[in-house]
């Protein structure tokens, strides 16, 4: 009896977001493409130390979130009125870049339109992200394109960066 060929794979195996972070509060959603590595093992966002996610949103603030725990991050985050999530549900990625990412399945956005209809403003976190925004501005959505907060991106500095974070992380007026 013929024994059958073994197919062997690179595929990277099929990777999972995490939900949103949003409640009845929440106008304005930052939006990433989809988790990094560091935060999958840790399940949580913006967790690769590198990153100057937390840096960005906590000088945009005003508010020091970099020194509190993950919990304490978020409640801070929705304290102000702001919500996290990924443009991707799902995708096959091999390391962190977003240029490595294959086979991305959208959230579902109709659903978070429907349950929290006082969210105005989306904020994406970098040029992968953003290819999104004119979909949502069709939507009804305010929309801005964020530096990229990630290490990656060093064509812009962090002061560079934060004065786009300040601007669109400000006050939402009807």
């Amino acid at each position: 009896m013929k024994t059958p060929d073994l197919i062997t794979t690179t595929q990277s195996p099929l990777l999972k977001g995490f939900p949103p972070v949003v409640n009845q509060d929440t106008h304005t959603l930052i939006l990433g493409s989809f988790p990094g590595v560091a935060s999958l093992d840790a399940t949580q966002y913006y967790a690769f130390k590198q990153n100057q996610f937390w840096r960005l949103v906590s000088a945009s603030l005003g508010t020091d979130l970099v020194s509190l725990d993950y919990e304490q991050r978020l409640q801070g985050l929705l304290a102000h009125g702001i919500g996290l999530w990924d443009v991707f549900h799902s995708c096959v990625r091999a390391g962190s870049l977003d240029s490595a990412i294959r086979e991305g399945k959208l959230n579902d956005f109709s659903g978070l339109q429907a349950s929290h209809p006082q969210l105005r403003k989306l904020c994406f976190n970098g040029q992968t992200a953003g290819k999104m925004a004119a979909y949502f501005k069709q939507r009804g959505y305010l929309t801005a394109i964020l530096p990229s907060s990630s290490p990656a991106y060093a064509m812009r500095n962090f002061e560079e960066k934060l004065r786009d974070w300040q601007v669109e992380l400000g006050p939402v007026t009807p």
